[in-house]
């Protein structure tokens, strides 16, 4: 088969490139021949359209949830749980032979009106929490393999953010750093000693001072014995005007530092969003561009043993976040495209992942 898919692009005359995309497997079978988890955010509700299923288990060993774990979907109200959209990703994983990624129990955003706006004080917002964490992985113990426990609480100096569950009201911990985070860790741990559990952050992907701050936190769990078991670096890329070779080589530096700890990263939130112009199109230099980006956080993953996994956010651009956020001034972020044509941005991964980990990796 393969040998009658290379005589064909010679016949046709097809470019190298070309060939090499006839020929190639998919994302799936290319991570799993290089040892690496490579996964996507999912809705379920889209589980129903065939094209975006059979593109999803064709070219995936993973999942997420989007929003279908976090709180204002699971509670709808103090004293229900509601697991249908969660079971359903779950259910679509193990048709599929796909690993699922849990996110997220702690965040500041996104939480139900009757909890925000409940007034609780801090002995009810620590026993909500503790309960929460406790029946939502229990219910999905062995079922999904890691969690990100708690994401974005940093702010941009690295210190913790104003929250409700940090300072407005908190559990109990206000003005203690990190003490929270390490608290939840410790009911996470308990409420499923077989998970990996993950603390996940935005734009602490580089060097800079919120990765130091991770880095700093991380260090002192692990000294400690907080069970922390990894770290997401997100990967929201929201321009291409940086050179992409300094973007992977920073990344690099961090993954390095954070790995040596013991813990291992996973690229959990990527995608690279581009500028559109008035009738919603990029421009095709900045695709050329896109592709080169993605080609270098991959490749600075496969180039660090401890980077066990890449997932994008989404991974049409008919489904992607990125143009409601944006209002349409950016779009066009992801892998696919909105018809799941394979876009040049796919083709760097899937090179980069057939190249796999470097010597010595």
């Amino acid at each position: 088969m393969i040998r009658h898919c290379r005589q064909f692009a010679i016949l046709a005359g097809l470019a190298g490139a070309m060939a090499s995309a006839c020929c190639a497997q998919s994302l799936r079978q290319e991570a799993e021949n290089a040892g690496l988890l490579i996964g996507t955010a999912v809705r379920p509700s889209q589980l129903s359209e065939t094209a975006y299923a059979s593109t999803l288990a064709r070219e995936f060993n993973m999942v997420e949830a989007e929003d279908a774990m976090k709180w204002w979907v699971l509670r709808p109200d103090r004293a229900t749980y509601d697991f249908r959209q969660g079971d359903e990703v779950v259910r679509f994983a193990q048709a599929h032979q796909m690993k699922v990624r849990g996110h997220c129990l702690v965040w500041s955003r996104y939480n139900p009106d009757w909890l925000t706006q409940g007034h609780y004080t801090t002995r009810q917002l620590s026993r909500l929490l503790r309960e929460h964490i406790s029946r939502v992985m229990k219910h999905y113990a062995g079922h999904v393999f890691a969690w990100d426990v708690v994401n974005e609480a940093l702010d941009e100096d690295g210190s913790a953010r104003d929250s409700l569950w940090y300072n407005q009201p908190g559990i109990g911990l206000s003005g203690k750093g990190m003490a929270y985070i390490e608290q939840v860790f410790r009911w996470a741990h308990r409420a499923d000693p077989h998970a990996l559990l993950f603390y996940n952050e935005a734009e602490g992907e580089g060097m800079n001072r919120k990765s130091d701050a991770i880095y700093a936190m991380v260090k002192d769990f692990r000294r400690r014995g907080v069970p922390i078991d990894g770290v997401g670096l997100q990967m929201h890329v929201p321009t291409l005007g940086a050179d992409t070779r300094s973007i992977g080589a920073d990344i690099s530096s961090n993954i390095t530092r954070l790995t040596a700890l013991g813990v291992q990263v996973h690229i959990t939130e990527l995608d690279v969003s581009l500028p559109l112009d008035s009738g919603g199109a990029p421009r095709a230099e900045d695709l050329t561009r896109q592709a080169e980006v993605y080609r270098s956080i991959v490749r600075a993953c496969l180039n660090n043993p401890g980077c066990t996994a890449i997932q994008t956010w989404g991974f049409t651009d008919k489904y992607s976040w990125i143009g409601s956020h944006s209002r349409g001034t950016r779009g066009h972020a992801l892998p696919f495209d909105r018809a799941y044509q394979p876009k040049s941005a796919y083709h760097a991964i899937l090179q980069e992942l057939s190249a796999g980990r470097s010597p010595g990796h």
